[in-house]
């Protein structure tokens, strides 16, 4: 007998399941540690139990290591798939990551600034005369 579809009973799914089946995390229990160290809001609730159950509609807010993941959930999902898969069970809401402005010429220095470069060493040696290379 197959499992029971989650969806079609109205009900939820576990959150750390969930997170799982959507790839958030590489594990379950990795997702459970998340769920745990208080990383993980549902509509704005600070989430304790891994056993709590999301539905379809929840907002999710996952705090990773580098970033803030804002997800909707689209679909429960019935198992861990392709990342194609995956993408079909949320929306992804978060804000874009802020943008870092990078030095326009970082490779350009003034003169005399720092070590010098082989020209400006070679240079500097026919000028001092240091003719032994």
């Amino acid at each position: 007998m197959p499992a029971p579809d989650p969806q079609a009973a109205g009900g939820g799914l576990r959150i750390d399941k969930w997170l799982w089946y959507a790839r958030v995390t590489k594990s379950r229990s990795l997702a459970q540690k998340l769920i745990s160290s208080r990383h993980v809001r549902v509509n704005s609730d600070k989430v304790v139990t891994p056993s709590k159950a999301v539905k379809v509609g929840d907002v999710l807010t996952v705090a990773l290591d580098r970033r803030v993941l804002v997800l909707k959930v689209a679909a429960l999902g019935t198992r861990r798939g392709p990342f194609e898969e995956a993408r079909k069970l949320y929306e992804d809401m978060s804000p874009p990551p802020p943008r870092q402005e990078q030095p326009s010429h970082p490779a350009l220095r003034e003169a005399g600034a720092g070590r010098p470069t082989k020209r400006d060493r070679r240079k500097i040696d026919a000028w001092r005369g240091d003719n032994e290379g």
